[in-house]
């Protein structure tokens, strides 16, 4: 696939280092076919709750106000090199940030939503806010969240599967991870790594079938993976360097190696789940973003339906 061309970049005035837009220049500078939509959801009960206003003059406040958002951010562009690069912006008026955000999305065909994050300044981990994980579940493109470093050429990017699965959506969602992660490579000029955890041998097996041997159950599921990750390692022209494979928990070996290989990017697949499934089972993604220490691209798969569609 090729570099991603349309991004739709969610901006925070409460966010003083403007990391999403950093992120997106920097993107802009190195596709000249990049094209940002600088969007901003706005709202403010008070102006709802003026009862002593018609409805024309609280819908001349809003534009008023709208109109003093456009041009903050017309300020904001002024400290930014922005020659060459194809700029638009769009402030609404919404009492849900999420659902502005995806309505924009669905309405001009983003194809990738670029929002800022915020640090745990004692863990230096992600702090994902209800926004965050509404977009990650139910946006309809790939959602980056970004932090405050820098990325440096030549840096590592991870593109996190799931190889044990013989089931064709994990399959299909592997090599829509991998595809993303080498177009991100080719723009960022940076080497790609896979990554796979994979699960140990129930210990209960062992308790109640004494002659389950547990060694070689681990061994020929280790074989397994290491197969199956060769496999997408050769159809992607993924050498067996950049191959890593361990044993445990995703939310705990996909943040092991992003520390150990210094990655600047994680692409990992979400799901979507929804509802109550989500309030009481969890996205394996979600698990790992608790963790992780870098950017993330999150991946839907071919077939996702967006619930506000």
């Amino acid at each position: 696939m090729n570099s991603f061309n349309k991004l739709l970049v969610v901006l925070d005035p409460a966010d003083e280092q403007h990391k999403a837009l950093k992120r997106a220049m920097h993107m802009a500078r190195l596709n000249p076919d990049c094209k940002l939509t600088l969007f901003l959801s706005i709202y403010d009960f008070s102006y709802e709750m003026t009862t002593m206003l018609s409805s024309e003059e609280r819908d001349i406040m809003r534009s008023n106000l709208i109109a003093d958002r456009k041009a903050w951010i017309d300020d904001l562009l002024s400290e930014f090199d922005t020659e060459n690069v194809q700029i638009e912006k769009e402030v609404v008026w919404h009492n849900r940030p999420f659902e502005a955000i995806i309505e924009e999305v669905l309405k001009n065909n983003h194809e990738l939503l670029i929002k800022g994050t915020q640090v745990s300044p004692s863990f230096q981990n992600l702090l994902f806010t209800p926004t965050d994980w509404h977009l990650l579940r139910k946006a309809p493109c790939a959602v980056l969240l970004v932090k405050e470093h820098e990325w440096p050429s030549h840096g590592q990017i991870i593109a996190a599967v799931h190889t044990g699965s013989e089931d064709e959506h994990h399959q299909q969602l592997n090599k829509r991870i991998i595809e993303h992660a080498q177009a991100m490579s080719k723009t960022l000029d940076a080497s790609v790594h896979l990554v796979n955890a994979y699960p140990s041998a129930p210990v209960n097996i062992a308790v109640e079938i004494p002659e389950f041997d547990v060694t070689e159950y681990s061994d020929a599921l280790e074989q397994h993976h290491v197969n199956r990750m060769a496999a997408l390692g050769r159809e992607f022209g993924i050498s067996s360097h950049a191959q890593h494979l361990s044993q445990g928990l995703p939310e705990q070996v996909i943040p092991d190696f992003a520390k150990q290989l210094d990655a600047e990017l994680v692409v990992l697949g979400t799901i979507g789940r929804t509802g109550i499934s989500a309030a009481l089972l969890g996205n394996t993604a979600e698990h790992v973003l608790d963790q992780i220490n870098c950017d993330v691209l999150a991946i839907k798969p071919d077939d996702f339906k967006c619930p506000l569609a």
